[in-house]
């Protein structure tokens, strides 16, 4: 019972991140080529990087991290669906035992009454009399006790195929749910490691290199924004937001400020697919827990006709989502070590846009 208690638990991980910060903050103007970055480390010198080169590999880091978040956050949608299910079987396995205990008592009851009478059922004796109405009376008789007592025996042994069904299905998502549990703890391990590596990088880095840093990926995103701008794609996005949009948009903007934790879901902190899937939840429609199930099963819509509350997927790998809020901006939870804020809708690569509502 403790390991099936421990199986149903409500583990839940992240899709993952390479996002920063507002887009007020991201329009920074560009400054002079980075400089190398200071080494804090003992031992043989290793080859100074230029910040912009740590920056790239802090990025990959975080994005590998979203990689294997979305993957942990996948497995464990699964496993509260199998637990469920195991839940649901293990109650018809009891249901089913009951009612083969029933079954067999009624089958019992029946054989002790047919030893009783000689064999014969208690209608048989009505056919041995002369009375023409009392025979009719019999052969009736005869025929239900025959017919209830076929009806008890196909009952039985219908009910024990399924409940032989049900334990083979119950074994079966057993056998799921311990195979999504490895699954869930390499992906956690791979999410820990990255985030590490990357969290190390930064800690070598002196305060006004860590400063630099920041405005390295705030001028990151402004150049991919204003490219994204120049190319007209807000050209034709004027398109109001529909009823449940707007609730799925007050939500989402209501959570600015709150840090990133990967799996969060809130309520004081969200990872990038917890956000958008707890905003659209509170606007009446569910929605899958990650991006990647977001990109796959949601419906797909041309970035022209977007509009506020629809769901921008980012990356070939789908592994990060935000809210588009309109004007070109989306609301979204960065990555580790930033807070839910706004950001500019093309301020990543976008891979495209899903809309949760009609």
């Amino acid at each position: 019972m403790n390991r099936r208690h421990c199986a149903a638990a409500a583990i839940t991980l992240v899709c993952a991140l390479t996002a920063l910060t507002a887009p007020a903050q991201a329009f920074a103007a560009p400054a002079p080529p980075s400089p190398s970055v200071t080494q804090h480390q003992s031992g043989p010198k290793a080859p100074k990087k230029t910040l912009e080169e740590v920056r790239e590999e802090i990025d990959d880091l975080y994005r590998k991290a979203g990689a294997a978040t979305d993957a942990y956050n996948l497995a464990e949608e699964k496993a509260k669906k199998q637990s469920g299910e195991i839940v649901r079987l293990a109650r018809a396995i009891v249901q089913g035992q009951a009612k083969i205990a029933e079954l067999k008592a009624q089958a019992g009851a029946q054989a002790r009454e047919q030893y009783r009478t000689g064999g014969l059922p208690p209608g048989a004796q009505f056919m041995l009399s002369d009375d023409p109405q009392l025979f009719l009376d019999g052969v009736n008789r005869v025929r239900e006790g025959q017919q209830a007592a076929q009806g008890v025996l196909g009952e039985l042994t219908r009910t024990q195929q399924d409940l032989e069904t049900y334990t083979q299905d119950a074994s079966a998502n057993w056998e799921k749910l311990e195979a999504g549990r490895l699954e869930q703890a390499e992906a956690k391990k791979k999410i820990n490691a990255q985030i590490a590596a990357a969290k190390k990088l930064e800690s070598r880095l002196k305060k006004e290199e860590r400063a630099r840093l920041l405005k390295l990926e705030q001028e990151a995103e402004y150049k991919l924004q204003t490219a994204w701008l120049s190319s007209g794609a807000l050209k034709d996005i004027n398109r109001e937001a529909s009823a449940s949009g707007k609730k799925a948009v007050a939500f989402a903007t209501a959570q600015i400020g709150k840090p990133y934790v990967w799996g969060a879901e809130g309520p004081k902190s969200y990872d990038c697919s917890g956000l958008t899937s707890q905003a659209w939840a509170a606007a009446g429609r569910p929605i899958p827990r990650t991006s990647q199930e977001q990109w796959r099963l949601l419906r797909h819509i041309d970035i022209k006709d977007m509009r506020p509350g629809d769901l921008i997927i980012y990356f070939s790998d789908a592994s990060h989502v935000g809210m588009y809020i309109g004007d070109g901006a989306i609301v979204h939870a960065p990555r580790p070590g930033r807070n839910v804020t706004l950001a500019g809708a093309g301020s990543m690569q976008i891979l495209g846009v899903v809309r949760p509502d009609k």
